[in-house]
């Protein structure tokens, strides 16, 4: 199995330009990096026609180095013997640097963007802005951009991005007063954290990232701490069986019950905590629940755990390194209290996982839960939704300077708040740390919408937590683990289908 349809790391704006910069400085010139990346886009869009048999084509050029790819695509794909059109929205008088020099390139007639007509145009290649843009598009450009999606969907033709579509913040993928809807980017080098986040995703299609001529090399020169959750960030830290092995090798994770009308979600977090490759898995279960838990379970153990101090007691065993608590346990200071005495029990080397319940419980003071957390002797993970995350942490949607604050900025702020690696749920689900390393998810699929999915996700953290992952790699593991199995089985899943489906997903990885 491949490691992924991107490189692993994913950049800022800034990083993005750095690159550029010391690619630059280097020998490489910034015109070979910019016909280096027409051709990327070119044959993309080439490959798109040849399906759609189309041959007409307009490229929108912005006044930047966007735009400059932009020309230098018109050039290349005029050379195949398209009928290609340009359309500017700034005089080519006015361009600067290489974007003046690819503009000069095109020796043929360039209308204006704002005033251009879509009728009898096979594909738009929107070379407008890339990924620097950090302001919303001013009135004409939103009219514009509203009259190609409109074209888009009511043609059924396609829009090919250059770097992004236009529109959307390459740092938070936000919309900037209004985005393109593409069919397919071309990013070049690496992709960027606005490709990754919603509703940026979205807009993107198919997404391709192309070499350009940028060494890997120059990301030692900056500090590059997100990247994208596939296997290539965590199979080396994946822990797979040893023939020498045995279950006690493989830890021991606990999951705790809530009361008899609340056990399912408890043992749906329990069954995948075995599923992903947890030796051992006990159920804390309330005596008033033990018969119901009893007779649903099978290779998941069942043990009395009456409130703090039966669970206390049932921890005291350390071969138990890894406990989850929220599934299906109450909101209220029950549970509140069961929850700091799992995270005050020792040994150093058990980790917690805390969700639902054990999140909302604490939504009226959350600096007890935050002083739970670093009292800890091990790590904890957190896995909100977006109703917990804004219930917990209570976060501006804007930053200190007045920014819209993303998805990733969110995490990354409940991380250092709360000490714990915060995994923020969601089609871009985005696990932080609180050092500010982070992942987010390519894709996941919209089944995954579904009641107990979060519950087996709670239950597969555990699970390789107590195999000896460290938080962070668990929670993405366990994150692209869940979207890859509901990726597999597809439409009707619930949640036990993702657990039953895990044994596939382990396949792929480890074949």
């Amino acid at each position: 199995m491949s490691s992924g349809p991107y490189p692993v790391e994913l950049l800022t704006n800034t990083q993005m330009a750095t690159a550029d910069r010391l690619t630059i400085e280097g020998g490489l010139p910034g015109m070979t990096l910019m016909q280096n990346a027409a051709q990327a886009v070119a044959r993309v869009t080439s490959q798109i026609l040849q399906r759609t048999s189309g041959r007409r084509i307009l490229v929108l050029c912005g006044p930047g180095n966007n735009g400059g790819d932009g020309y230098l695509v018109a050039g290349l794909l005029r050379q195949q013997r398209y009928k290609v059109k340009v359309a500017a929205l700034t005089r080519r008088e006015h361009l600067r640097g290489d974007a003046l020099t690819a503009a000069l390139r095109w020796p043929h007639d360039i209308g204006r963007a704002e005033d251009v007509d879509f009728a009898g145009i096979d594909l738009v290649i929107d070379a407008l802005f890339g990924t620097g843009l950090s302001r919303d598009l001013d009135n004409g450009v939103v009219s514009l951009v509203e009259r190609l999606n409109r074209w888009r969907r009511e043609s059924g033709q396609q829009v090919v991005s250059v770097d992004i579509p236009s529109g959307i913040d390459g740092g938070t993928g936000a919309v900037r007063g209004a985005a393109v809807e593409a069919d397919a980017t071309v990013t070049f080098f690496r992709v960027k954290t606005g490709h990754m986040l919603l509703p940026g995703r979205l807009h993107c299609g198919q997404l391709t990232c192309a070499h350009i001529g940028i060494r890997s090399a120059v990301l030692d020169r900056m500090s590059v701490d997100t990247y994208v959750n596939e296997p290539g960030l965590w199979r080396a830290a994946l822990p797979v069986p040893r023939v020498a092995g045995h279950k006690y090798a493989r830890g021991h994770a606990v999951v705790a019950s809530g009361g008899p009308s609340h056990t399912g979600a408890a043992r749906l977090a329990a069954a995948a905590a075995l599923r992903a490759g947890a030796g051992l898995v006990t159920l804390a279960s309330p005596s008033g629940a033990l018969t119901v838990n009893a007779a649903a379970l099978t290779a998941v153990m069942v043990r009395v755990a009456d409130g703090p101090e039966g669970l206390t007691a049932l921890l005291a065993d350390s071969r138990k390194n890894a406990v989850a608590l929220g599934p299906g346990l109450g909101v209220g200071e029950e549970t509140c209290a069961l929850v700091e005495a799992a995270l005050a029990s020792s040994p150093s080397s058990r980790a917690a996982v805390l969700d639902a319940d054990a999140l909302t419980s604490f939504a009226a003071d959350p600096q007890r839960l935050w002083k739970a957390i670093r009292s800890a002797p091990g790590f904890v993970v957190l896995t909100p939704h977006a109703g917990e995350f804004a219930r917990l942490f209570q976060l501006s949607d804007r930053d200190a300077d007045g920014a819209p604050r993303s998805k990733l900025d969110a995490a990354r702020e409940a991380a250092r708040l709360s000490g714990a690696v915060v995994l923020y749920k969601g089609p871009d689900t985005v696990v932080a740390a609180p050092d500010g390393r982070a992942s987010i998810i390519a894709s996941a699929s919209a089944w995954l919408a579904t009641a107990g999915s979060g519950d087996v996700l709670t239950g597969m953290i555990a699970g390789l937590l107590a195999q000896g992952m460290t938080p962070l790699m668990a929670a993405s593991c366990a994150g692209w683990m869940h979207a890859r199995a509901a990726e597999i089985f597809g439409p009707g899943l619930i949640a036990d289908d993702i657990v039953a489906t895990l044994p596939a997903v382990w396949r792929e990885l480890c074949g």
